[in-house]
């Protein structure tokens, strides 16, 4: 009888963790892209940053958790920097500092994301 009641303890416990697991968001070009769309318009020269805008940034941000994340949005955002047109790199380095976030290497087609940690 003990072990039955430690079993469904045990299964018990294990949903809560699984309930109470922050779900986690792997780091994807996709992922980048989609959370910095809104900001393409600002970067080719529209006013802003938009609230959208900041909002992507700080969003991937958070996701960029660890230091192979940060490496990945590292490489996304150069391959996607210099895939585009008419981008005002000077406006992608603020990007993040004007949506009050601060990210450890610029935005540009000549980052080195391999010395991102």
């Amino acid at each position: 009888m003990a072990s039955s009641a430690f079993v469904k303890f045990t299964c018990a416990l294990v949903m809560c963790m699984m309930v109470a697991a922050p779900l986690a968001e792997a780091i994807t070009c996709g992922l980048v892209a989609s959370k910095l769309a809104p900001c393409i318009g600002y970067l080719q020269g529209a006013p802003g940053p938009s609230a959208g805008c900041c909002g992507g940034i700080k969003g991937l941000n958070s996701a960029a958790a660890s230091p192979a994340d940060r490496k990945t949005a590292c490489t996304c955002l150069k391959s996607a920097a210099a895939s585009m047109k008419g981008i005002n790199y000077g406006k992608a380095a603020s990007l993040p500092r004007q949506c009050g976030v601060s990210i450890p290497y610029a935005i540009s087609p000549n980052t080195n994301c391999n010395a991102i940690h």
